[in-house]
């Protein structure tokens, strides 16, 4: 009757020893289910999950560049208003396992419904958990809003045409807006060309670019003086040739 026992013996130094690469599989099940629980708080407005999982000395930045502590990031989980309701599913999840902590990184996919108007928006999150007594616990998360190119509109030839010309930045830079094929062109001196298309009158961005636009300036009597890239909030501004 002693001869399970002496298997047990055998068996269990083996059963306690689990490959890392057995480990971070299990770890990326448990920490990529906590971040979708944290998700799902945030449409059902259940702050007592983010209450659980949060650390107290975490470090929270939204998509806005605010940090926020563990308090202010729970007392902001209520329930959506009347004629929202959404949801967001966690995607793309990666996971670096560091023993005692760990990085993840994935994308929040969120549907939302806005008083009968269809919403979808996706997010970059990279977040640093920390093991605890009380089991993984979010130290410090990141969110980054992904941005998608705006819809394009077609303007007449004419007003195309109006945008053509080199718009100059330093002696040795330029920036030459052309047609192609019936289709807006820019390039700068040095790159390669790229396609531009219209967002508005006067706005163009080239495709994937979504952050940049390049943003044609007039003068009082309507004439096109400049062009000025915009990023983000700042402007670089070329002067048109004459």
């Amino acid at each position: 009757m002693r001869r399970p026992a002496r298997s047990l013996f055998f068996i269990l130094p083996f059963a306690l020893v689990l490959p890392a690469s057995a480990r971070a599989e299990d770890l990326r099940d448990v920490l990529k289910r906590q971040t979708q629980e944290l998700a799902d708080a945030v449409g059902s407005g259940n702050a007592a999950v983010w209450d659980k999982y949060l650390d107290a000395k975490v470090i929270f930045t939204d998509e806005s560049g605010s940090v926020a502590t563990k308090k202010e990031m729970v007392d902001q989980v209520k329930p959506l208003p009347e004629g929202v309701s959404g949801s967001i599913t966690v995607t793309d999840f990666v996971l670096q396992d560091h023993g005692d902590v760990a990085a993840t990184t994935y994308v929040e996919d969120e549907h939302e419904t806005y008083h009968g108007h269809a919403l979808h928006c996706q997010y970059r999150a990279t977040d640093a958990w920390k093991k605890t007594p009380d089991g993984w616990r979010l130290i410090a998360s990141q969110v980054l809003a992904l941005r998608a190119d705006p819809p394009a509109i077609t303007l007449p030839a004419a007003a195309l045409e109006s945008y053509c010309g080199r718009y100059v930045l330093a002696p040795a830079i330029a920036y030459e807006i052309r047609l192609k094929d019936g289709a807006l062109e820019g390039q700068q001196t040095g790159r390669k060309p790229e396609k531009l298309l219209v967002e508005a009158p006067d706005v163009l961005f080239v495709p994937n670019r979504p952050r940049y636009r390049y943003v044609l300036l007039r003068d009082a009597a309507g004439k096109i003086t400049g062009l000025a890239q915009r990023r983000e909030a700042w402007d670089i501004v070329w002067k048109r040739e004459a």
